[in-house]
């Protein structure tokens, strides 16, 4: 019998998304005029879509608040089917993200946090409790970074069983990351999906290969390494002392890069769920990535019948979306 794929668990934040089209970013000072806004939910939305399109489970164990971004976040869960862990925080909203987005595709943000950031303990525990034997949970950086939340959320991934699988993705503020965070998290983690940025940030060195292979030897044995390169793909060092590996992105015409990491981690996540080898996982994840920025907006992982088409059959069969 085969055995049921797993599920996907964030232990991080959903946040709302203020999107802003700019021609160019402005100078310091100075003022452009948006071409469009649009209002999601975010953060961490982004990378749970991207799993549930493709099949997976999807759980939120993170905080929402109450109040119109909070109303936004629990509602773009549901449509979703993605199951949350916590109650609403009664003591103030969910937080947001302002993300000017440029006539290049790339983006550039700013956050402001709400109850998202204050954690109680009781809260952790209740997330603690709620993982499963077999789950795929990923921890995010803005997470860790948080003053209340980083301690708390770094407890709770030491403490998980060893029949659970951790995703960390550092993100852009990894550098503010306190040490004794970040530590007994990547002590636990056994994928560490980042981009070449942060990658070479952690690693000190430069070059995403590089970097794959210098941050795999200080994970645990048997966690993996997988470093994107936007539109040149990826580098991945598996589990074990295998060779780094190159994995081909796919030829595209981006309009909006916000959230194309999340929808790779969400599509990786999915894929190793359903037992797919982590180099063929990855080589899908790149697909997902690539479909997400040909379409405006941060929750834009592609279906898995959108997936398929794009791959080709071939690549299909092999990553089950058949």
């Amino acid at each position: 019998m085969t055995a049921p794929a797993s599920r996907v668990v964030l232990a991080g934040n959903v946040i709302a998304d203020l999107v802003v089209d700019v021609p160019a970013l402005p100078e310091r000072g100075g003022d452009v005029i948006g071409t469009r806004t649009e209002l999601y939910a975010g953060g961490g939305f982004n990378a749970l879509t991207a799993a549930r399109r493709l099949g997976a489970e999807a759980v939120y164990a993170g905080l929402h608040g109450t109040g119109p971004y909070g109303d936004l976040v629990r509602a773009s869960l549901a449509a979703e089917g993605i199951g949350t862990v916590l109650d609403a925080r009664s003591d103030g909203d969910t937080g947001f993200c302002v993300a000017l987005v440029d006539d290049g595709g790339e983006r550039t943000f700013v956050t402001s946090f709400g109850v998202d950031a204050r954690m109680t303990p009781d809260e952790a525990a209740t997330v603690s409790g709620a993982v499963r034997p077999g789950d795929l949970v990923q921890v995010s950086g803005y997470g860790l970074v948080m003053e209340v939340n980083g301690p708390l959320l770094a407890g709770i991934v030491a403490g998980l069983a060893d029949d659970v699988r951790v995703c960390l993705d550092p993100g852009p503020l990894v550098a503010d990351i306190p040490a004794g965070v970040l530590g007994p998290v990547l002590a636990r983690t056994d994928w560490l999906s980042c981009n070449a940025r942060e990658a070479g940030l952690m690693a000190g060195v430069a070059g995403p290969r590089a970097a794959a292979e210098v941050l795999r030897g200080r994970l645990r044995a048997g966690a993996g390494v997988l470093v994107r390169a936007d539109k040149d793909g990826c580098w991945v060092a598996p589990p074990g002392s295998g060779d780094v590996v190159h994995v081909a992105g796919f030829a595209v015409d981006a309009v909006d890069s916000n959230g194309a990491g999340d929808a790779h981690v969400g599509a990786f996540l999915a894929l190793l769920g359903r037992g797919v080898p982590a180099v063929e996982a990855a080589r899908g994840a790149n697909a997902a990535a690539a479909l997400a920025v040909t379409r405006r907006g941060p929750a834009t992982g592609p279906t898995r019948g959108e997936l398929a088409e794009f791959v080709g059959a071939r690549l299909a069969g092999a990553l089950g979306l058949l």
